[in-house]
């Protein structure tokens, strides 16, 4: 048998090959890789940093949405609390028969001025419902439910749980429905003596708690597959009721950031932030806000990011490569013409054709065409020197450019050492006094100019001196330094804490409305140093001088002598106290 290839079939691929040897195949693929992997490289970097930027801002997203819907929760358990407490100490609750008419009223009265509220009664000290709404559970004995037994005592709030009485005479005679769930709120009736006569109790509905989390939630985050959980003390859900008794917080859903990425039961990766619903009642209840997002979802803008600049680059890839063929067809048309004139007058065949003005690309081919035979080897050695003094001019140049920059970027670090140094105290790392006195008259001069008062606290650590004699200077440096952090986190940010001078410290607290806050704030360090334990120690405590700038000050002295004789009356006054001084 015999084989053969076609000559025709062969044609092409050698016409391809000699395409991409040739310097137009080259420069097409020079530009079109450079620009792919310049756009890659990019693209990359892009997608990483949409990716971290992403998951902050929807993680902080969640956070806000679900601390919003906490505390808007806590407020509302706070109101109904309130609206039972300020029922129940109604001045007729006292006066009249609690199975009477008027009681009933007034519960009804309650029950129609607030949809939450699917029941309202009163129980008598036997533990039997006297007087209800719609004259449910009517001698229903209660004594044993924990709304009748703790609120004999004080006001309460429970746990969500199943409406078992209220459910079982409603559905009497009717087909099984699944139970309501219910929060209960109750408090003690009492005579003008004090005398228990009851207990007021309501049951507000669940669905009414889980629409307010839902509607604060669903309005900035519904179309971004957010999923709205409430969960107890013990990471069970309460909400939704398909997930209830079937899921649970996963074991890393105690962390310390605002949000994380969690792996769920169901195998789903999850952007999760938890919120702890604060406690309005005497009764804590220990929900907390859940919010979750896929990690799918949460990055799908990046996905459609990488998506479009792979279009960007696949785009300009061909742009790229159609502006070199062209800008090579360019360049190299008179040079192919140049090299068939030379190999022409090499082998002394025909006449020679040179490229005309006209053909040439630039003035540079032109004068390399009407000089070609004298000036070839002048040109050749002449480029050779100019990029050897090039090379050698630039290394210069990047090596003086380099020692200039690390020059200048040490005497940067070592000014800001030295103004760090300067204001900042050596043991504790605060402010010094230096500083302190700066901050000072900025914030008296801003009050003569806008009328912002601010307030001056001065600390003295007690019975210091004992602590040096009896655990040395090291141990009482330790002291000073636990100080300055308790006091720094115990103020805000826009607060200053110095070092004022031995165990003294002092903490500037600018635009103060009125002495309430700084005497607040006093207070609130005091007790943060009473409650600290300090190694080798043990306890310490502080006394507090509080003075308050006045418009007739005609100088931030007078607010530090304030607060000096402030702070003295204190410790006079037997320390671990807190003095103020008006203005």
């Amino acid at each position: 048998m015999h084989t053969f290839s076609d000559p025709d079939n062969t044609e092409p691929l050698f016409a391809l090959e000699h395409f991409f040897k040739s310097f137009k195949g080259r420069l097409m693929l020079a530009f079109g890789g450079l620009t792919f992997a310049a756009l890659s490289g990019l693209g990359g970097y892009l997608g990483g940093v949409a990716t971290k930027e992403m998951t902050q801002t929807r993680g902080e997203l969640l956070h806000t949405s679900a601390k919003a819907a906490a505390e808007i929760l806590a407020t509302n358990i706070r109101e109904r609390g309130l609206e039972i407490d300020l029922l129940r100490r109604a001045p007729f609750l006292a006066q009249v028969d609690l199975r009477g008419e008027a009681v009933r009223q007034a519960l009804e009265l309650r029950k129609s001025a607030h949809d939450e509220y699917v029941w309202l009664g009163v129980a008598g000290l036997d533990g039997k419902i006297l007087q209800a709404t719609e004259g449910k559970l009517l001698g229903v004995d209660v004594s044993q439910r924990p709304w009748f037994k703790v609120g004999q005592s004080g006001p309460f709030t429970s746990d969500v749980h199943d409406a078992l009485p209220l459910a079982q005479q409603h559905s009497l005679g009717a087909p099984p429905e699944p139970l309501p769930r219910l929060v209960d709120f109750s408090a003690p009736v009492v005579d003008e003596k004090g005398t228990l006569l009851g207990v007021l109790g309501a049951h507000v509905s669940w669905d009414w708690i889980t629409s307010i989390v839902d509607h604060t939630v669903k309005g900035p985050l519904g179309q971004r597959q957010v999923e709205v959980l409430i969960a107890n003390g013990n990471d069970e859900v309460l909400f939704p009721a398909a997930y209830v008794g079937q899921l649970k917080l996963p074991p890393e859903g105690k962390f310390k950031r605002h949000y994380e990425t969690l792996a769920w039961s169901d195998g789903v990766d999850y952007l999760t932030s938890i919120v702890d619903v604060r406690e309005v009642t005497q009764s804590p209840l220990n929900w907390q806000i859940v919010l979750r997002q896929p990690m799918d979802e949460a990055y799908r803008p990046v996905r459609e990011l990488g998506a479009n600049l792979f279009l960007i680059g696949l785009v300009s890839v061909l742009v790229f490569a159609v502006a070199a063929y062209y800008l090579a067809n360019k360049v190299i048309g008179p040079l192919e013409k140049l090299a068939n004139a030379a190999e022409m007058v090499q082998s002394g065949t025909g006449v020679p054709q040179f490229p005309n003005a006209k053909e040439a690309y630039s003035t540079e081919i032109e004068q390399l065409c009407a000089s070609f035979q004298s000036m070839t080897e002048s040109l050749l050695g002449r480029e050779r020197e100019l990029k050897e003094l090039n090379s050698s001019l630039e290394a210069q140049v990047a090596t003086r450019t380099t020692e200039l920059s690390r020059t200048n970027q040490a005497l940067s670090d070592a000014n800001e050492e030295l103004a760090r140094l300067a204001t900042s105290d050596a043991l504790t790392g605060i402010p010094n006094r230096r500083r302190f006195d700066e901050k000072l008259q900025e914030a008296f001069q801003t009050m003569k100019r806008m009328d912002r008062r601010f307030t001056l606290l001065m600390l003295d650590a007690d019975h210091f001196k004992r602590v040096n004699d009896q655990h040395g200077h090291q141990v009482g440096d330790e002291v000073l330094k636990q100080l300055a952090q308790v006091i720094a986190h115990n103020v805000r940010a826009t607060d200053m804490v110095a070092r004022y001078g031995g165990e003294e410290f002092a903490v500037l607290l600018p635009e103060t409305t009125d002495d309430r806050q700084g005497l607040m704030v006093a207070e609130k360090i005091r007790a943060a140093v009473e409650a600290s334990e300090f190694p080798r120690v043990g306890k310490m405590t502080v006394s507090v001088g509080v003075g308050c700038a006045n418009p007739s000050d005609t100088s931030g002295k007078a607010v530090v002598r304030r607060a000096d004789e402030a702070l003295y009356e204190a410790k006079g006054a037997g320390r671990n106290r807190v003095q103020f001084q008006a203005g």
